[in-house]
């Protein structure tokens, strides 16, 4: 269901202004912002961020020019996020296991097997777990906004086997991005994994320098990575989100009207995209057979178990620290 501008515009307008107390531009002065993505542009999150910066555009008369760079035109992840916290780059959409590397904690919401579904991963990430995010994020220069675009439940794609249980994982190459949480928990299972960007992926995954990789169907649907892969296993073993960043001084030096403004506009996208993202999730499995893809659903218990046994949920307690993992688990109930 569509959310009008009217229903966050109270808000937006009250938590910008409470955020802090800093110099602010006269309102009315041009404010130009470049924003990178690093999915196609076919992707729910590109739609959302290309709609909202649209609707930022139009609400402003032209005034604040912000413009959407969609697959990674600006560079990878990485070198995204390294342009955002010098300034180079305005804003960005970014993974909060993929900032765990200048912020630990923006990562734990990644972790796996955390939350059951939607309705937990949205009390977290909307509650207590995604403010704690916001503020590690905040104490290294980076301002992410509230609420946090849905990248969905991810799975595991591979091009030799499909995988019904923990053995089947074993000595598998599989592709992760570049995150200790990722290498971490593919290893536990037993497989080898490989840090590689997500706009290497698909050749990697043609030339088989890896076996397999894992994310939600929308990106296995955008990024056309069924035509490298044969086999899609449900494991939902982790969800991932995508937040608004933007560097913390760049984006503190706005007018508050102009923060509560892109603020608004940037929330009304991202509720609809959740929604469209959910639906498209449930509807992607039937088009992705149609085009050649064969799904099984494996136990998921069998994995968690694993991980138990092999003490991941231990190790990343002790990195996150106790009081970061009481947080995560008010949501996601005992994982250590």
């Amino acid at each position: 269901m569509a959310l009008s501008r009217r229903q966050f515009g109270a808000t937006a307008i009250g938590s910008a202004a409470a955020l802090w107390a800093a110099p602010s531009v006269a309102q009315g002065k041009k404010v130009s912002l470049k924003v990178g993505g690093q999915f196609a542009d076919s992707h729910p999150s590109s739609k959302a961020m290309e709609e909202a910066c649209a609707d930022i555009r139009r609400q402003s008369d032209g005034r604040i020019d912000i413009q959407f760079f969609p697959s990674a035109q600006l560079g990878s992840d990485a070198a995204m996020l390294t342009q955002v916290r010098s300034g180079a780059l305005d804003m960005m959409t970014a993974s909060g296991i993929s900032m765990q590397v200048v912020s630990p904690i923006a990562g734990i919401s990644g972790m796996a097997f955390a939350f059951s579904d939607y309705a937990h991963v949205w009390q977290a990430m909307d509650g207590d777990l995604g403010a704690s995010i916001r503020d590690g994020l905040d104490k290294v220069g980076i301002y992410a906004f509230p609420r946090i675009l849905d990248s969905g439940y991810r799975n595991i794609t591979t091009s030799n086997r499909p995988i019904n249980s923990v053995e089947d994982l074993k000595g598998m190459k599989m592709r992760v991005p570049p995150s200790p949480v990722w290498v971490s928990l593919f290893a536990a299972l037993g497989s080898s994994p490989t840090s590689i960007t997500i706009n290497e992926l698909y050749s990697a995954l043609q030339t088989k320098i890896v076996d397999g990789q894992e994310n939600p169907l929308t990106i296995i649907e955008s990024g056309k990575y069924f035509e490298v892969q044969k086999y899609c296993s449900i494991t939902e073993h982790m969800w991932d989100g995508l937040w608004i960043i933007a560097n913390g001084k760049r984006i503190k030096s706005l007018a508050r009207e102009d923060l509560a403004l892109i603020t608004t506009s940037l929330e009304a996208a991202t509720m609809n995209q959740r929604t469209e993202t959910e639906r498209l999730n449930i509807d992607l499995e039937g088009s992705l057979k149609a085009k050649g893809l064969v799904f099984n659903r494996p136990d998921k218990a069998q994995f968690r178990q694993a991980l138990t046994r092999a003490g991941f949920y231990t190790d990343w307690k002790q990195k996150y620290g106790d009081d970061a993992w009481v947080v995560l688990e008010k949501y996601s109930g005992k994982l250590a």
